[in-house]
């Protein structure tokens, strides 16, 4: 088990460098740097740039070295904690996604948790009482949240919770707490309001792992192990959780480390929608600004979280099968 777990973390280092290379060469890859964008915005406001001033920015920031000078520098600064400073916002990056990444992995956890719990019994009653009632009334409710776009369910909620509780959904804080300091009354006010964007956000996987669920347990249910444990006089509830369960549920674990990028690139028209301080709105503003510290940070720290929870869900899938680690 440890060999299984030293050569999936040694993995993790050559996936890192290929995933910082990747997204420094697409974020410079349009026409134009940070520089230029924020002359443009700049001009449209009416406001002029003298050419001294252009260039004491492009020095200051070396855009005029070569790419792979660029890279190297951005890559030295980020390995040594230093994030480097956000030209478009003129303030470190440290600052500035300090926060939004830690409320994004918190809705991205909980929206993970809704749909384990939703998704993990859901499934296994359909398989156990399938063709009933129950089971078609599951079946319709999977494929539902499997066909309606999750921001459309975020325009109902704030809709609903609007006119029919006179509630806002919208936001992860009350006025009060948005831009206060962490303290157990901002914790306690978060824990209110992050149950909007997790019942969005979880939904649709649940409806997609309720079928997978559904699906693999009902393979299982006819092999002949549980047909002879039947026979033997095992109780049902303990024959199924004991032995089908446990091997169905190899999707659920093994989706982990897919499932926290997806959460994060799918929560960033929902925080849009909902009015969220998660990283998704900021991100997508660095990306269309080019402003290269702060996109290729948000993107580096995404990316070691989604290879940290692939890593996890690699560990937990060798527990419960240990045919995964004899391979």
């Amino acid at each position: 088990m440890t060999r299984f777990i030293l050569r999936r973390a040694v993995g993790m280092v050559p996936t890192l460098c290929l995933i910082s290379i990747v997204s420094f060469v697409l974020i410079q890859l349009p026409p134009g740097d940070i520089v230029t964008a924020t002359l443009k915005d700049l001009e449209q406001q009416g406001q002029q740039v003298t050419e001294e001033r252009i260039a004491a920015l492009r020095a200051m920031y070396h855009l005029d070295d070569p790419m792979v000078v660029q890279y190297l520098r951005w890559v030295g600064d980020f390995v040594t904690g230093n994030l480097g400073y956000s030209i478009r916002y003129q303030q470190p990056v440290s600052r500035l996604i300090g926060e939004r990444v830690v409320l994004t992995v918190v809705v991205a956890l909980a929206s993970m948790l809704f749909t384990w719990v939703v998704a993990i019994p859901a499934g296994i009653l359909a398989a156990v009482r399938q063709y009933s009632v129950v089971d078609y009334a599951l079946t319709v409710l999977a494929l539902l949240g499997m066909a309606v776009p999750s921001f459309v369910l975020a325009l109902v909620m704030m809709y609903a919770g609007y006119e029919w509780f006179g509630v806002s959904v919208g936001g992860l804080f009350s006025p009060p707490y948005v831009d206060a300091p962490w303290s157990l009354g901002r914790v306690a006010d978060l824990l209110r309001h992050v149950w909007a964007p997790m019942v969005i956000l979880g939904l649709g996987g649940a409806a997609g792992m309720i079928r997978v669920l559904r699906a693999n347990l009902l393979d299982e249910l006819r092999k002949p192990y549980v047909v002879t444990a039947r026979a033997k006089g095992m109780r049902p509830v303990r024959l199924v959780l004991k032995y089908p369960v446990r091997l169905a549920i190899n999707p659920f674990i093994s989706t982990v480390g897919w499932m926290l990028p997806g959460l994060f690139s799918g929560s960033t028209i929902i925080s849009v929608v909902l009015d969220l301080p998660t990283t998704g709105p900021l991100l997508l503003e660095a990306l269309m600004s080019q402003d290269m510290y702060l996109a290729g940070s948000f993107i580096m720290i995404l990316s070691g979280l989604t290879v940290v929870g692939t890593l996890i869900s690699d560990v937990l899938l060798a527990v419960v099968d240990p045919r995964i680690r004899y391979e």
